[in-house]
């Protein structure tokens, strides 16, 4: 009797684009851009997860909700491969996942903000000092104001519209 073949990788990340991010629900991981590769190994799938960071409190979560999806579609040899270099970015995120995020009222990161190279740039984005333009999800006005650097969860922070008056979070950039 012959084995049965392995599901080509192309339908696991199928399978993948439908488990969502445990604190943002309405993106998937793999519009968050953390699954980083699915490759058969002999006989073992193993699934490369770049986490947004490397303290990041639902890591653990994440890898148990991958788990969950890919054994109930008869994954049974299956190995979790964290991946820390290259560190996650905000570029990673894909352009349905930003429209997810605004429809759901955070604003996605600016495109080319987390990559642009520049130490001092990225110094300045984290301490607040830079000229950074977020357009409200809501209502889609730019006269915004960040109020904290802090958010709900760590890789966002806390922002308001000061035209519809509402608050909402930035996710920022990495």
């Amino acid at each position: 009797m012959q084995p049965a073949p392995h599901p080509d990788p192309a339908e696991i990340w199928h399978w993948l684009s439908q488990v969502p991010d445990p604190e943002i629900p309405v993106i998937s991981l793999t519009d968050l851009g953390i699954i980083r590769g699915v490759e058969w190994q002999g006989d073992t799938l193993v699934v490369t997860v770049t986490p947004t960071y490397s303290g990041c409190p639902a890591t653990t979560v994440i890898n148990l909700d991958i788990e969950t999806a890919l054994r109930a579609r008869g994954i049974d040899k299956l190995r979790l491969q964290r991946r820390l270099s290259p560190p996650w970015t905000t570029d990673w995120l894909t352009a349905e996942g930003r429209e997810k995020l605004r429809q759901y009222g955070i604003a996605p990161p600016i495109d080319g903000t987390a990559a642009d190279g520049r130490i001092a740039g990225r110094i300045a984005r984290l301490a607040g000092s830079s000229n950074l333009v977020v357009a409200c999800p809501r209502c889609g006005s730019t006269a915004t104001e960040r109020i904290s650097q802090f958010g709900s969860t760590p890789c966002k922070a806390s922002w308001r519209c000061t035209a519809c008056l509402e608050p909402f979070d930035y996710f920022k950039c990495i």
